[in-house]
């Protein structure tokens, strides 16, 4: 049940969406990581996969633990895992390590985004909800953007990425315990558990399969960008990796803008029709990333179009699969968080293209492919009657 507006208690919520983003360190990590071990291409991209493995394995099991625990518990639990993974990640080891420390980060990070979305729905009113996620979204962006930017200056003025961990293990300190001294109400479900039985089964609707996939190719999308921006630049501008990070933060920063646009534009225009409009402008951006853009501020120019495009699809995609089954938050959130494995993989399919064609444009590729399912899928919800979409 929605409880009264209220800042006081909206605000320790949204702030667990900048713990969200700490996920988003995989991309400029990657880069990092391939540097100082050794990796070659299709290695390197695995490292991507061991944070949102965890999203195909663990949604729907923390949905049921959700369900036991309440909501703001279940954060807590994902809070406490990730402040383990960011201090397991403060001293420089071996490659080994470095894999299962985001492995942790993102089992963490799976039990945070089943759980944050629908504690968000105990704070804030049905129809803030879209401009409300958004919101979210866009204090993810700012996580995701500083991210490479306190890399770089890790390394360069402390002499290791490394400890750019330390800095996030205090802040996600802190929004734990902002969040355990703010009282929220809700009702457990015990008697309502959930089961992957339950949850695949609202994929017996076309609607909620569309969804689903939306979300998959969405963080397909997004990691794919992290990930592939600063090889973009390495290959085709001749930079090192201490500068092209600053592309990642590029695709942040305009993410970043267009989820605080999105937030505002949202609350009085139709999420269909910015849906359809988005994934066109982000379709085309693609194509000319990959045909025509040579120069590094034409190659950054495009990230930033696609950053600003895509910024709102995550929160339009899950808000309307929330709305479509009122009555279910739990499991569908459960569902659309199961989505985010996308995440583990399209960076192996962009790593394996790469290699086969010998260059960026495998990856690159491999977006174009996941935004043109997501333009079809605007279309199709544009169309589509029924509970999710105004």
């Amino acid at each position: 049940m929605s409880q009264p507006f209220s800042i006081s208690k909206v605000l320790p919520v949204l702030f667990g969406f900048f713990i969200m983003g700490f996920c988003d360190l995989v991309g400029i990590s990657t880069s990092y990581a391939a540097t100082e071990y050794g990796l070659s291409e299709p290695v390197a991209n695995f490292l991507p996969s061991m944070v949102f493995l965890w999203f195909l394995i663990f949604s729907i099991p923390t949905g049921v633990l959700m369900n036991k625990l309440g909501r703001k518990r279940t954060v807590t639990v994902s809070m406490a895992i990730t402040l383990a993974a960011m201090l397991l990640l403060v001293i420089p080891n071996n490659a080994v390590v470095c894999y299962l420390s985001f492995a942790l980060l993102g089992i963490g990070n799976t039990i945070l985004q089943v759980a944050l979305n629908p504690l968000l729905t105990n704070v804030v009113k049905g129809d803030k909800l879209t401009s409300s996620l958004t919101a979210g979204q866009f204090i993810k962006a700012i996580s995701s953007f500083c991210g490479p930017i306190i890399a770089g200056w890790a390394a360069v003025s402390l002499g290791s990425w490394h400890y750019m961990f330390p800095i996030f293990a205090v802040v996600t300190a802190l929004s734990t315990l902002w969040l355990l001294l703010t009282p929220i109400e809700e009702e457990l479900q015990e008697g309502k558990a959930i089961s992957f039985g339950a949850a695949f089964g609202l994929l017996r609707s076309s609607t909620m399969l569309l969804f689903f996939l939306g979300i998959l190719f969405v963080v397909g999308v997004d990691v794919g960008m992290n990930t592939a921006t600063p090889k973009v630049l390495g290959e085709r501008c001749a930079l090192p990796v201490s500068e092209v990070g600053w592309g990642t933060s590029v695709y942040f920063l305009f993410r970043t803008l267009g989820a605080f646009i999105g937030a505002l534009v949202l609350a009085k225009f139709s999420e269909r029709k910015f849906f359809v409009l988005s994934m066109l402008v982000a379709v085309l951006a693609m194509l000319d990333l990959l045909l025509f853009a040579k120069s590094q501020l034409h190659i950054l120019s495009m990230v930033a179009v696609i950053g600003f495009s895509i910024a709102n699809i995550f929160s339009i995609i899950f808000s309307l699969a929330l709305r479509h089954v009122p009555g279910k938050a739990n499991e569908v959130s459960g569902l659309m968080i199961m989505g985010v494995s996308g995440g583990a993989i399209i960076p192996p399919v962009m790593g394996g293209l790469t290699k086969a064609l010998g260059s960026q444009s495998g990856s690159m590729l491999t977006i174009l492919a996941c935004m043109i399912y997501l333009l079809i899928c605007s279309l199709a919800v544009r169309k589509a009657p029924g509970k999710a979409g105004n």
